[in-house]
């Protein structure tokens, strides 16, 4: 059994795109996905990417895939964040989610990022395991804020900027 990680082309997207959607429907909020196969090819396959992906493979074959984007820590500086990482069900156990953090731990040093940085809910078992036995910290403290659809539209129009 041979593992790859390589980087995703354009070509990739409509895989990734479909993984995205079973990463959804696996969170128990396949709802909740809004993105567009259209809008993923624009933001990540432009250019001037938001993020950039990683494919997978198992004997050759598409297994699972990363998305993942730089961003910035007033108190670390320059950071990679891994906004997904997905393995599909029959592939799991293969050791592709290693080579994946492993990776992306060396983009994380080579690109001089004090954080490597990702989620876990707190009902996946399996993956919090997974992250702990590779040395990850859990960090029970902070809590994540969001904003969506209408609510951001309300904050944004409830005060006239001239008033503040």
């Amino acid at each position: 059994m041979s593992i790859n990680m390589r980087s995703a082309s354009v070509e990739d997207a409509p895989f990734i795109f479909s993984l995205i959607n079973k990463l959804a429907e696996f969170e128990k909020a396949a709802d909740q996905v809004k993105l567009t196969l259209d809008q993923l090819l624009q933001d990540g396959f432009s250019s001037n990417p938001l993020y950039f992906c990683h494919i997978l493979e198992s004997d050759g074959i598409k297994a699972g895939f990363t998305l993942c984007y730089f961003r910035y820590s007033t108190w670390k500086g320059k950071s990679l964040y891994l906004e997904d990482l997905f393995v599909e069900p029959e592939y799991r156990g293969r050791g592709l989610a290693k080579l994946a953090l492993k990776r992306l731990a060396n983009t994380a040093v080579n690109e001089g990022c004090g954080r490597f940085e990702w989620q876990v809910l707190d009902w996946n078992e399996p993956a919090i395991m997974f992250y702990k036995s590779i040395g990850a910290t859990l960090d029970p403290e902070w809590i994540n804020c969001r904003l969506e659809g209408k609510a951001i539209g309300d904050l944004a129009n409830s005060i006239p900027l001239s008033s503040i």
